[in-house]
This record gives structure tokens, sequence and C-alpha cells, in this order.
């Protein structure tokens, strides 16, 4: 029977006992702040069972997709070494909320094994919780599963609770008997840890509450939460031991063999990589069908993790390239008719972890380098330094589980905690440089200020010039009733012109004036929520606190912000015509100099792509729409169509900006028509990290400004090249063609070089016992392995041991002719020859590379060769 068709039969069983048929949540968790994944079938009822959720529905049934990657549940390390561990695993399982209990649970669970499942009663095994009598008559008097059949096993497997406190109660779980030719014992044996008997189904009777004082209080409706693993039932429905080996997994990892050419049973390494390979795409694939995307923190670090595994599983299969997303295909064929989101997010999934795999392939050989240096350097029983595997880890994204699964078997081992005090100081560097933008960093004078006075009222919207009372002043934390001339200090207002800095719009700046004083501001940020602060410092004369003073924002300034921020809200609308709507906005700037976005996407935007977007951004500008603004309700926003930007915070009536075809909740100031924005030009379009773009662009003044400096650029080039600017282009490839031919001519003169070089090199051979020896000291070799199979071709027939010093450091490479491989071991001989100099390596017979640290012992060491090959 296919996997398929189990979870199928399972939750038609049960809809046919009047269960509701609920499809899976996601593996994001939403609504449980304790969970990292969702890892077990009860997560999306979690609330139901609290009784703080209720559901039109008192049973239900359903096939969860569980992850157990992080956190308290991982078993990542596992994964591939074992017959039933997995980091993506489903869990079928049936529920009831207060409806039925012990009796038909344990009725239900035995006829859908013995019936519709047709196991042999007599294979089953049974245990209960060892104070529970209920399930244990229930089974044995009703059921008639013989006394030999059933055992009493205590709280620490059989009874559950979902905390320290709240429900709890007994369980029953369900074994396998896989037969006498499997070791392992019944569970509550000496020998239960063995694989004869495995665990299929957990019957949970959620019985009572449980207080901080341990009590148990029966509860008012008892209900039931039982758990059976999909790929365990199947791996016994289809007569394997080992979960692998069920239809599903052997398709996934009969599309790896094809991938990677890698036949399944040849070698015990090659299954483990192959097996790995196959539960990782599964976990990667549903992660990301759940929108998670690789990052550096939370889920979508071990989402990287546990790619970035795979990915150096594939290298440890002879893979050099990006491969893992071409599985996916299989996976939406194996799962995607009952998870339609596989299915519906195939292209997303494949592209996202085609570029992940690519960018880690980068920097993969740096890592390996920097783990078989580090090896090297421990020496066997050796320990490799916390400040090593933290550079592996900040620098080149190696997690420290990867580090450790690459040096699995091996004899050395890793300072974790010289690695966690390393990552502590990072964070007190990042506490430390961070310059406070929350509350607690604030002064206990702007709280004040803000009781007393309340709320600033910004007028900003609709004038640059207004007059209003000095509410308050703070020069180095402390308020004061007055400032004198140079004094850098906030000045608070009961009302402003002047925009704070909030949703990447940056605070305005212009002048305060009293009769007194002028306070030249500098910046304006919006602290507390709604009170505007202005930094800047006395320019003349004072300031006296409860004064009456003028408030001028600089005009031209805020004219460019303004240009740019409405031209952010038409090029957002345009990135989501032009790219997709998987377009979302992931942060912004806008200043009067230029605007920044960042948004998700994939990859590197097409130059066809940013014209396309340039040119549809203008087009909505000359259309010169009017930019209108209605306030409401949150809800009705939402309701209109706007869309609510990143990192905005929205009380509950929001302003709703509508320009041309974009509608956005904003609170920013914006033109009075889209003409006033003036040209916009894109000037750079940047990665940031993986899945989101930045694009950064210029209007009006600034726009002009880069157009006119690039047409600058373009006709100094061409009077340069002696052509009119028109001709530039194909000046510049003419030159280029011209500059590789040259390099072709200069790289035919070095290998001609070369070649002369190793024809005075092999006349340098000896004879050792009737055996051809060359064993030199060489420079200035780029390639050392093409540099000896050029030199072994040449040569014929021998043994040949180079060696090149490179600053404080020494290569070694060792070769053996094809007629001499039988009597010498090209690893073996350059594994001797770089201990001389300090160092380690080794290699295939016919090839091996070493390094050293010593390379003043250079010489010694290719000495020592002839009297290897005497050995």
């Amino acid at each position: 029977m296919k996997t398929s068709e189990i979870r199928q039969k399972f939750l038609d069983y049960f809809a046919g006992h009047g269960h509701e048929v609920v499809a899976s949540s996601s593996l994001v968790p939403h609504g449980d702040p304790t969970l990292m994944f969702t890892n077990a079938g009860m997560v999306q009822f979690k609330h139901v069972f609290l009784g703080n959720e209720q559901r039109p529905y008192v049973t239900a049934v359903s096939s969860q997709k569980c992850v157990r990657a992080g956190g308290k549940h991982n078993d990542l390390e596992n994964v591939g070494h074992t017959a039933r561990h997995h980091t993506f695993f489903e869990m079928l399982g049936n529920f009831s909320f207060g409806d039925y209990f012990k009796h038909e649970a344990i009725r239900y669970a035995w006829e859908f094994l013995t019936n519709d499942l047709k196991l042999d009663a007599n294979r089953l095994f049974v245990t209960v919780f060892e104070e529970d009598d209920e399930a244990y008559d229930i089974w044995t008097k009703e059921i008639g599963i013989p006394t030999d059949k059933i055992a009493r096993i205590g709280a620490k497997d059989n009874f559950w609770s979902m905390g320290d406190t709240g429900p709890c109660g007994p369980c029953s779980e369900i074994f396998f008997d896989h037969g006498e030719d499997v070791w392992g014992g019944p569970p509550g044996t000496p020998e239960e840890d063995g694989d004869r008997f495995i665990e299929i189904w957990n019957l949970v009777f959620m019985q009572y509450d449980r207080d901080e004082d341990g009590n148990l209080t029966p509860l008012p409706k008892p209900s039931v939460d039982t758990g059976m693993g999909l790929e365990r039932i199947a791996a016994v429905m289809q007569g394997v031991h080992n979960n692998y080996d069920i239809d599903l997994f052997k398709n996934l990892i009969a599309a790896a063999c094809r991938e990677t050419g890698i036949q399944f049973g040849d070698s015990a390494e090659q299954d483990v990589s192959l097996r790995v390979l196959a539960d990782h795409l599964r976990s990667v694939a549903f992660l990301m069908a759940d929108g998670v995307l690789p990052s550096n923190e939370g889920r979508g670090f071990v989402l990287r993790r546990i790619l970035r595994r795979a990915c150096r599983h594939g290298r440890l299969l002879g893979k050099q390239e990006a491969f893992i997303y071409k599985l996916v295909d299989t996976l939406v064929k194996e799962m995607g008719n009952h998870f339609a989101e596989l299915r519906e997010g195939q292209a997303n999934i494949e592209q996202v972890i085609r570029i992940e795999e690519e960018r880690f392939i980068k920097t993969l050989d740096k890592g390996l380098k920097l783990v078989e240096q580090a090896v090297n350097e421990a020496g066997e029983g050796g320990v490799i330094p916390g400040s090593t595997l933290f550079t592996l880890y900040d620098t080149y994204g190696f997690p420290t589980d990867l580090t450790a699964d690459i040096l699995k078997g091996s004899n050395v081992g890793l300072d974790m905690d010289g690695f966690e005090s390393c990552m502590e100081e990072q964070r007190q560097r990042a506490r430390a440089a961070w310059g406070g933008s929350g509350e607690a960093s604030l002064p206990k004078a702007l709280f004040e200020l803000r009781e007393k006075h309340g709320p600033t009222e910004f007028l900003g919207y609709t004038t640059l010039a207004a007059e209003g009372v000095i509410t308050g002043l703070i020069k180095d934390g402390e308020a004061t009733a007055g400032l004198n001339e140079g004094d850098e200090a906030w000045l608070v207002t009961n009302q402003t012109p002047f925009y704070g800095e909030s949703g990447g719009q940056v605070g305005d700046t212009g002048l305060i004036t009293t009769g007194d004083g002028e306070f030249v501001v500098s910046d304006t940020k919006k602290l507390l929520s709604d009170l505007f602060v202005h930094v800047g410092k006395v320019r003349r004369g004072s300031i006296k606190a409860q004064g009456i003073a003028q408030l001028s924002v600089g005009g031209e300034r805020r004219d460019a912000i303004r240009r740019n921020h409405t031209a952010t809200h038409l090029m957002h609308a345009v990135l989501r015509d032009v790219l997709g709507e998987h377009v979302k906005q992931a942060g912004s700037l806008v200043n009067p100099e230029r605007l920044r976005f960042d948004f998700s996407h994939f990859q590197p935007i097409a130059r066809e792509e940013l014209k396309d977007i340039e040119a549809k951004v203008n087009a909505a500008i000359w259309a010169n729409d009017p930019v209108e603004t209605n306030l409401m309700t949150q809800d009705e926003a939402i309701a209109s169509g706007a869309m609510a930007l990143f990192g905005e915070k929205y009380g509950d009536e929001v302003r709703v900006v509508s320009a041309g075809f974009s509608t956005e909740l904003c609170g920013g100031t914006h033109v009075k028509r889209t003409g006033d924005i003036g040209p916009f030009r894109i000037v750079s379009e940047t990665g940031i990290a993986a899945g989101v773009r930045r694009i950064e662009a210029v209007t009006g003044p600034s726009a002009y400004q880069s157009f006119v400096t690039d047409i600058d650029t373009l006709n100094e080039t061409a009077g340069a090249l002696k052509v009119r600017p028109f001709e530039a282009n194909d000046a510049v490839t003419a030159l280029q063609a011209k500059l590789k031919e040259a390099e072709k001519e200069l790289n035919s003169l070095r290998a001609k070089q070369a070649t002369g070089l190793l024809d005075d090199l092999v006349k340098t051979a000896v004879e050792v016992n009737g055996v051809k020896l060359l064993a030199a000291e060489v420079s200035g070799v780029k390639d050392m392995r093409d540099f000896m199979d050029k030199a072994k071709g040449k040569l014929k027939s021998g043994v040949l041991v180079f060696g090149m010093k490179n600053g404080p450091k020494v290569q070694l490479v060792a070769g053996v002719t094809a007629d001499l491989v039988g009597q010498f071991h090209a690893g073996n001989i350059v594994r001797e020859v770089a201990t001389i100099c300090g160092g380690k390596g080794g290699g295939k017979p016919d090839m091996a590379m070493a390094g050293g640290t010593e390379p003043d012992k250079l010489k010694q060491a290719l000495e020592s060769v002839a009297s290897l090959i005497q050995g």
C-alpha cells in the first residue's frame, strides 16, 4: 500500500466515523510563541484543548506536517544514520474535544489497524500507564488483547502533559512486532531499545488538570489526542524495517541518484548522504511553502542550516554545482496532490533553493579548506579552538553542527565553550554599538514632559511654518529652563510642522526662533509614539521654556523628501506589477538625496526589467495624477485595497495615500500631484540578503544631475576613443576584443615557458631501484595539479613530487604514473613528505596534495622521497 493511500485511508476511516477532516496547519505555529515549528498533530488544536477556542466540531482527524530540527525537539543529527529519524514527517491523528474518550479511541485504533490496514493482531503489542486500570481493562476485556501482549509502563513513557501545569493524562501506545529475526524486546524489558518492537501509535487521554503543587483534578470534559507517524506505519505496511525504504523516500532517493550519478547501496556513507538529501528536501520545501525564507536568525536560520547540510552531503556525493532544486519536482509529484501549497509554490521554492545552493557553494570551498587547516593544526586527538569555530560560523556561514558533521568519525574535538564565549562577545559588541532607540534608553525628563503636556500635534501635512509653545527643553538628558548660545539640546513644542523620523522618512531640518534667540534644527525625531523632538543647537541668543516660538521647516529639503517618498509608493506598485505580487516591502529610507527601497525578490532584476520599471514609474509621474489623502479606520483601509507598509505602526485612524495606481497606508509627507516628482531614475539594484533586493533611485534635480553626469562621462569616453558618442559602445567592444586576443597570446607564451620549465625538470629525474624519480622545488606555478598532470605526461613512467614555497607555508603535490600505481601510493608519499615540513595531507594513489608550515625544511623533505621509493 502506497504512503499516499495509507494517509487517505486514515482520513477516510475517521471521516466515516463523524470526524471533521481538518487540513494540516502551517509549519509556522501562528499564535504560539513557545514553538519554533509545528512539531505534533495537536499543536493546531492546543487552544481548543485548553478551552480558549471553540470549533464548530467536537471530533477531528488530520495529517499534520511536522518539523523537528531546532530547539528542544531536534532530530537533525540523527537523520540518515538511523531508520526512523526525520526533520520533516507527517503525523496522522484523531482528536476528541470532550466527546468520546478511552473506549472509542481504543476501539477506533484497533479496528483501523486490524480491519482497514489488515495488520496481524498477533503482531501488535500494547502499553498502558501503570496506574490506568481503565485502559488496561478495555484492552484486555473488550478488545481481547492477551495479557502477554500488554505491559504497564511508568509515567516517563506513558503519561503526557502539555507543560508543568495544565491538561495532562495517561497514554496507551501500540507497537508492531517485526519478528524474532530482528533483535529487541517488548517495551519494559532490557531489550526494548532494539528494532523488533516499533511504536506506531500513541493514544493520549487528557484526563486531568495539574496545578502548581502537582495536584491532579479530573477535567470536566476529558479529551483524546492521538498520533501515528505516517512514515512508520508505511514502513510496516510495506514490509520494510527502515522508513527510508518506503515508496515515498525511495522515489526521492532515486531522483537524488539520478542527479548525483550515485547508485544506492554501493556505499554505506553514500547511502547516508542520499537519505539526508531526501529528508532535508522535504523540510526545506515545506518550510518555504509555508513562508519561511533563508536568513541568519530564527526559523530562517534553521531552514538555511538544513539546506546547507544537504548541500554538504551533495558535495560528499561528488556534486560541485547546485542540484537540490531539481529534486523539488519529484517531491511535488509525491506529495503535491495532498499538499496543494507545495504544488502552487513549486517555482518559487525551486528558485530560492537554487539561489541558496549557489551562494553556499561559493563559500563552501573556502570553509572546507579552513576546516581542513584547523584539523591539521589540531592534530590527532586535538581540539579546534572556539575562535576558529566562530570564524567559520560568522564569516563563512558554517554552523557549528555542520562543522561537527564534517568531523564525524574523526578524533578531533570542538571547543564549544570557547565558541559560546566568542558569540557572547559579539552580542556585547552589538549591544554597545546600538545607539538605543528603545524607551529604556530615553531620558526620564522626556517621559515627564510627555505626561505633563501630552503629545505633539503635527501640522506639517498642510504647512511648513507655524507658531508653537516651547513645552520643554532637555540638555544632556536633563530638563532645563533655558538654553544659551552654543548649547546642543532637544526642544519640544505643543505643535510643529517638523516631521519626526518614522516609516523610513527622515526627520525635517529648519529653524526655530523666539524674540531672544535662534535654534537650528538638525533633525527631528518622533519618540514615545507621538512626541516630536527637535534636535539642534542654539545659534544666537537664548531660548526659554514656555516661550512662544516660530517654527520653519527647510522648504527645499522637504520638497525633495516629498518627491522621493511619493516616488517610493509608485515604484512599489510597479515592482509588484512587473515582478509579481510576491514583492513585499522589507525596509525603506527616504531622504532628500535619494530613496532606498528593500523588497522580497529572489534573483537579480534583469536589465530589461529595470528599464521597464523605470519607464512605468516615469509614465505614472507624467500622468500628473492628484495625490490624495483620506482618513479612515485600518479595517476600512485594508478593505479598500490599501497596502500596509513594513515597519509602520498604525493607530485606530490611518492615513491612506492614493497616487495614480498606488494606494498605501502611510503617515509620511507627499507631493500634491505625481508630476511634481520630476524625472525618476534608478541608480542601483543589489541583493542585501537571501531573498531581499534593494533599489536606490533619485528624482527631480538629483535625477536630472545624474543624467548630466553620465552624458559628460560618455562624451569624455568617446573623445578618448576618438569616436562620436553613439559609437562609443562599439569602440569599447572592439577594444575589449583586442585585449582578449592579447591575453590569449600572453597565456600562450606562458604555456610555452612552462613547457620549457617542464622539459628542464624532466631531465633532472634520477633512477632509484629502477624507477624514475623527479622531486624538485618549483616556483610561480598557478595550478599545481595541472602542472603535475603535464609533468607525468612528459616523464611517461615514474614517481614525482613538487614543492613550492608560498610565504610562511609550503604547497606539495605528489604523482605516480599509471603503470606504477600498484607499487606506489601518491597519498602516502605526500603525507610522509608533508610531515617533515610541519604539515599534513593525503589523497588518491595517482595524485595527492598536502601543505606545510615550515618552508625552510622543503629541501630536506624533497630529498627524503628517494628513501621512500627505496622503501
